[in-house]
């Protein structure tokens, strides 16, 4: 596999100069990269895939992660502006789902820009209330048992003491940016938005993604699909084959 780092934001697996649109990709809490490569071949060969790598993880384990949405967000901004040349379309999993909607509201603010999709998966509208409780303060051992419970740290992960002890100040940090997040009402999107649940996703219940309609002024579409709050890994071939039908029947690209 082609492998490049367009800048130290921003990971392309497979660069394709010749596609007529970028779909940028966003990670949950502790994610990097690595876990959209596997989408490469079901994603259409128009599309060129960038996924985000964020402070604290990867190549950037020594950077600080940041704490706060609004800031990542100014951030991310900054540093994808330059690689928005073409049409693009955003991808983000429950705090990667908030980052890329606020990212999307930046662009507008800023550049009078936005993508002609957004994706939100895993994630409730940024209008509705969580009802569940905040963990990113908890002491180490809840806080782990809270990320057994999410089931998307592979149990030798969790285990692994010195492995966790690396990982923790950036899970920590992101759960922190996603609980400490505060919705401030704009105006509704005018690009498509489709949100993404998992059927068996006792974090996000379905009222809570149906509430994302409020936030686009154009189409509004939802899909669910088997599996806990991680559906986008268990569920991932039928996750693809519709983000790929929507981005392809839009036709604006």
């Amino acid at each position: 596999m082609t492998y490049s780092k367009i800048s130290p934001w921003l990971v392309c697996p497979s660069p394709n100069p010749q596609a007529s649109l970028r779909l940028f990709c966003f990670p949950y809490a502790g994610g990097g990269p690595a876990i959209f490569h596997a989408w490469l071949d079901d994603l259409p060969p128009g599309v060129e895939m960038c996924a985000a790598q964020l402070p604290g993880r990867g190549s950037r384990i020594k950077e600080a992660p940041y704490t706060r949405v609004a800031s990542l967000v100014q951030a991310l901004g900054e540093a994808l502006h330059p690689h928005l040349d073409r049409p693009f379309a955003f991808f983000g999993h429950s705090l990667g789902a908030l980052v890329a909607f606020e990212l999307s509201r930046e662009l507008r603010r800023q550049h009078d820009l936005l993508p002609v999709h957004l994706f939100v998966s895993g994630c409730g509208a940024p209008q509705s209330l969580d009802p569940h409780p905040p963990i990113g303060m908890l002491p180490d051992t809840a806080f782990l048992e809270e990320l057994r419970q999410l089931n998307g740290t592979p149990a030798e992960v969790l285990e692994h003491e010195e492995l966790m002890q690396l990982l923790l100040p950036t899970l920590r940090a992101d759960f922190t940016a996603r609980e400490t997040y505060a919705y401030v009402d704009e105006p509704p999107l005018d690009c498509p938005i489709s949100a993404f649940g998992g059927m068996q996703d006792g974090r996000v219940e379905r009222d809570r993604l149906e509430a994302w309609r409020d936030q686009t002024s154009g189409l509004f579409s939802l899909h669910t699909f088997p599996g806990d709050h991680f559906f986008l890994h268990s569920s991932q071939s039928l996750l693809l084959q519709t983000l790929s039908q929507a981005l392809e029947q839009q036709g604006t690209w």
